[in-house]
């Protein structure tokens, strides 16, 4: 999709402005409104300290029907006791009051510092404005007001057939550093006209996050904040997509492919990230098997940077497969990058050096781990780890 295209979904209504929770005009405070209540799921972090407009959403979010999000960066409003839960409750209350809805079809996240109360007053005061400035091609000032270090927007869109009716589904997301897999992994809002029933949608949503914002690696840090939430409000008339029908297959499968492009997205914006790392597990015994090979090698450390310093250091790959507590054939292991074989016979493969050089070079590298016992198999994207994630870091808090 063109970068100057607007992006749209019938019957959402969306704005993001500056209330000066950040500085230098930067859009903090967003919302996501619905023009009817939309059929709602979402996962959220799995993290012991749960921010309060996680723990306000997980009660919420129970009823199915959820109308509008309202999102605030900047601030992360974690670790701020039973003050934070009343001051996003405020805010979900003012919201209410703007738009006239149920205050309970209300979400509300927010992303930024641990152990800040929200400026309270900031937020309130530029309520009016967020609600007067709702449009349906507003995604994209959302968007850029659920942004903190990430370099650039992440929106995502897809259209689509389903009962002879096009749908509609776009996706926004932040996120560039605690980005680690177990729920959600960040703030991300998936909005869609088709009509599906919620069961259906859960199973899909749940499905789709655990093989792409479940299966994403930048700092292995898990944030208190995580949400991600899909709202369909069938405005686009098709019959209510059912559980286990041709069309939640068709809508999966889209919605998957709408939520990996938003999960690269993440990956190649984690902080001072440099490179996209698709590491595939393939021929382990079990799934489990895959998934802890496979994340031993997306969060090592030194694995990031030798890819960072454009190094084809095979023996840290097998290394930190090695270390996941899979007992492995050492013997049928086979490494390759971008295809080119570089471990094999429980060698180093020789006589590549060149090719493999060039391909270190690139800024986005598949790799694949062949554990030589069996049919399953797990891909995870991780980044690079850079000079630049240091700093960032270092100095996030002030």
């Amino acid at each position: 999709m063109e970068k100057s295209e607007v992006y749209k979904v019938p019957g959402f209504f969306a704005n993001g402005v500056h209330v000066g929770i950040k500085g230098g005009g930067q859009k903090d405070l967003s919302l996501i409104f619905s023009r009817r209540p939309a059929t709602t799921a979402a996962v959220f972090t799995t993290n012991c300290f749960k921010a309060a407009p996680v723990l306000i959403d997980m009660e919420r979010v129970r009823s199915g029907q959820i109308q509008a999000i309202v999102m605030n960066s900047g601030v992360a409003n974690a670790a701020t006791g039973e003050e934070g839960i009343a001051d996003a409750m405020a805010v979900s209350r003012a919201l209410a009051d703007e738009l006239g809805i149920d205050e309970e079809k209300i979400l509300v996240a927010s992303t930024g510092v641990i152990g800040h109360r929200l400026p309270l007053r900031k937020i309130l005061e530029g309520m009016k404005k967020l609600t007067a400035g709702l449009k349906e091609e507003g995604i994209s000032d959302a968007e850029a007001g659920i942004m903190t270090t990430d370099r650039f927007p992440k929106i995502a869109y897809r259209r689509a057939v389903i009962d002879s009716r096009e749908i509609s589904i776009c996706g926004i997301a932040k996120g560039a550093g605690m980005i680690q897999p177990n729920m959600a992994t960040m703030l991300a809002f998936v909005m869609t006209d088709a009509a599906i029933e919620h069961d259906a949608l859960q199973i899909l949503f749940r499905r789709s996050a655990n093989v792409t914002f479940n299966a994403v690696s930048v700092d292995g840090c898990m944030s208190t904040n995580d949400t991600a939430v899909i709202m369909a409000n069938a405005e686009a008339g098709n019959r209510p997509v059912k559980k286990g029908s041709r069309s939640a297959a068709l809508f999966g499968g889209i919605l998957q492919d709408l939520m990996l492009e938003l999960a690269k997205k993440m990956v190649r914006d984690g902080e001072g990230a440099t490179k996209l790392i698709e590491i595939n597990v393939t021929g382990a015994r079990t799934l489990k098997d895959a998934q802890k090979m496979a994340y031993a090698i997306a969060n090592s450390n030194l694995v990031k940077t030798a890819f960072f310093g454009g190094d084809p250091n095979w023996g840290r790959i097998i290394s930190a497969a090695g270390s996941a507590g899979v007992d492995l054939p050492v013997q049928k292991v086979e490494l390759f990058l971008e295809g080119v074989p570089i471990f094999a016979g429980g060698k180093g493969v020789t006589g590549r050096d060149s090719e493999v050089s060039e391909i270190m070079k690139k800024d986005e590298i598949a790799v694949r781990f062949s554990a030589g016992m069996g049919k399953k198999s797990w891909r995870v994207c991780a980044s690079d780890l850079t000079f630049d994630y240091v700093k960032i870091n270092a100095h996030y808090h002030t």
